[in-house]
Parts: C-alpha cells; sequence; structure tokens
C-alpha cells in the first residue's frame, strides 16, 4: 500500500524536527553548556517531602543563596553517611521556611540555617516571595503537578536545550540589551556560568566563571546596582526586635520537639564584605541572635579553616572552594558542636 501525503508529510516533519533538536543538542554541548535543573517551587517541594527522616539520616539545610553554593552536597554525603536536604532560596530571607518547619509538628531533625544578614534581616516583600511561593506549591500541589514534576526530571537530566533558566526565549528576550527609561530598570541578568543547579539544588559555578575576571566583575556590579537600589535601611529598634522574637519563637518549637538547629555565617569578601559589616555590625545581629535563640553557631571569621576564602564576585564560593569549606565545616560540626554522624558512605539524591 503506498505512502499517503499526510503520512509523507508526518514522517518529514519528524525528521526535521529531530534533525533540529539533535543539531541545537549538539551545539549548545559544544558551547560548554551542562545539564541543568530549572529551580522552581516543584524541585524545592521534592526536597521538602525528605524532612521528616531521623536526624541521623538526614540534616536540613535553610538559607539564601551562599549556603546553596558553599556547601557541596557530596562532600557532605560522603564524610558524614548523612544526607543533605536543602531548602534555601536565593535572593530570599529563611525566615519563612523556618516558621514553615517551626510549625510542622512532623519536623524533629537537624536545621541548620545561613545567615546573609541584608537579607535574614530584611522584611522587604520581594525578599520573602520565593520561599512564600514555594511553601504555595507544596501545600497545594496536584497529582497532575505531581506527574509533571517526574516527567521534567527525567527530561533535564538528559537535554541541555531544556535549560529554562537561560536557553528558553523568555530567558534570551530577557537578556537583550535594551536601554533603561524613566523608571523603568532592567536587569541586566547573570551569566549563564555564574550558577548552575543540580537535582539537589546544589548551585555552583563553573570553572569557566570561576577563571573568568570579567565575568565575575559583572556580577560583581550587579551586587552594587542591587545595593543602590534598596532604599530598605538595615533593621533596627522595635522592628529588629520584632525579628528576633519571630526567630526564637520558631526555633523553640523546633528544640522543644527535640529538634536542633544551628546557625551559620558563610564568607563574603572585598567590597560586599565591607558594606555587611558596616551596614550589620556583628555584636547588633550576629551575636544576639545566637544569644536571643540560646543556639549554636560558626561565623567563618571565627575559624582559620574559614576564614581565608575569597569569592570570586565577592559573595559566593566556587566549586573547589565549596569542597574545602564543607570538608572543614564537618570537622567543626563535630569536634567542636557536638554533632556526631553515622559511618561515612553516600546518599542518594
Amino acid at each position: 500500500m503506498p505512502v499517503q501525503p499526510l503520512a509523507k508529510s508526518a514522517i518529514l516533519m519528524v525528521v526535521l524536527v529531530s534533525i533540529s533538536i539533535i543539531s541545537w543538542e549538539r551545539y549548545l554541548r559544544h558551547k560548554g553548556f551542562e545539564t541543568t535543573y530549572y529551580d522552581d517551587p516543584a524541585l524545592w517541594t521534592h526536597q521538602r517531602d525528605k524532612v521528616y527522616q531521623p536526624a541521623d539520616k538526614v540534616t536540613v539545610f535553610i538559607g539564601s543563596s551562599r549556603i546553596k553554593f558553599d556547601l557541596d552536597i557530596p562532600t557532605w554525603e560522603s564524610l558524614t553517611g548523612n544526607q543533605a536536604i536543602q531548602l534555601a532560596c536565593v535572593g530570599s530571607t529563611p525566615v519563612p521556611v523556618l516558621e514553615n518547619l517551626a510549625n510542622d509538628k512532623n519536623f524533629k531533625g537537624r536545621l541548620v540555617v545561613d545567615v546573609t544578614e541584608g537579607l535574614f534581616f530584611s522584611t522587604a516583600p520581594g525578599n520573602a516571595q520565593r520561599p512564600v511561593d514555594n511553601l504555595k506549591f507544596y501545600k497545594e500541589r496536584t497529582p497532575a503537578q505531581r506527574a509533571s514534576f517526574h516527567i521534567n526530571r527525567l527530561l533535564e537530566s538528559q537535554f541541555v536545550f531544556l535549560d529554562k533558566e537561560w536557553l528558553s526565549l523568555g530567558a534570551q528576550l530577557d537578556r537583550l540589551p535594551l536601554k533603561d527609561r524613566p523608571g523603568v530598570y532592567k536587569f541586566p541578568g547573570f551569566p549563564s556560568d555564574f550558577g548552575r543547579v543540580k537535582f539537589n539544588r546544589q548551585e555552583y559555578m563553573t570553572d569557566k566563571f570561576s577563571a573568568d575576571t570579567t565575568l565575575q566583575n559583572i556580577v560583581k556590579n550587579i551586587w552594587v546596582s542591587f545595593g543602590k537600589a534598596n532604599k530598605e535601611p538595615p533593621a533596627s529598634g522595635s522592628k529588629l526586635d520584632s525579628m528576633f522574637t519571630i526567630v526564637k519563637t520558631a526555633v523553640d518549637k523546633i528544640k522543644a520537639r527535640g529538634g536542633e538547629v544551628l546557625f551559620v555565617r558563610t564568607p563574603s569578601s572585598g567590597g560586599f564584605l565591607m558594606a555587611e559589616k558596616m551596614g550589620f555590625p556583628r555584636e547588633k545581629y550576629w551575636d544576639r541572635l545566637l544569644a536571643i535563640t540560646n543556639c549554636p553557631g560558626i561565623h567563618y571569621a571565627d575559624y582559620p579553616a574559614l576564614d581565608h576564602f575569597i569569592c570570586p564576585e565577592n559573595s559566593h564560593l566556587s566549586l573547589t572552594d565549596a569542597k574545602v569549606f564543607t570538608v572543614n565545616f564537618i570537622k567543626i560540626l563535630s569536634q567542636e558542636k557536638g554533632w556526631k554522624f553515622p559511618a561515612a558512605g553516600t546518599s542518594s539524591n
């Protein structure tokens, strides 16, 4: 039986689409792109589901982008035999997630809270939007969304061109070099090599970014522009007291159920660190946070093994340094803070 014209057209379409996809995929891989995952509420929720395991099995991490970059999860899991649950949200305060865990009577585990003062002590709505969106999805997701997540996971693990964060049409349009207009600020966007996301939600700089000072300077300038655009002064007085009360209340709930909470101040450097020291003096924010919550803390500046790192763009560690940071972070937890871990092994993601 001869092939009908419609069938021929369908076969031709499949061939052309396949060639286009394969060619585009090969081109992107040749340009150095790797498979990455879109850090959306579905991926965050996938990790949030895991927090109920015993403390000797998992440790939960919340905060902003620094702990996402600075904690190398494979290093953590291989040395501790304990799975890292990464719930930090870039550019965000961790307080909404802290309160969510505190109000979840089934959470009784270990929690590490990363403190980036400019975000942790912020009440700007935009700095809470990402965790709020993640929590909303977590509470309201549908069976269809659950199925869609697993399908997306399978495809994203195989195809570079599905990188929604950097390669989608919307992402490309956002990067058009448009000039600012009165009252309209055009965010320049981060270089794609700055932040790549693994399925466990760890974020990391590519080797290209770690070696390219031009790319690093682009991000440094973005931090400067953020600082100029931020009109919110550092919290003080009754406003700061209220923040401490919220955090203490949440921490007390977790500890009352037998959970453990530890705060960590991860490294920053250069102009970023200078601005943080001026805006958020340690005795007023970090020291007081530990005193009010009665929680242990690890401030990178207190430990020779942690205080020497230079962040390529002043705020996050390179992947190489993240591995070293994680090794020494584990040593401090074990030797000084009394955290015990099972025998070394690997954990699944």
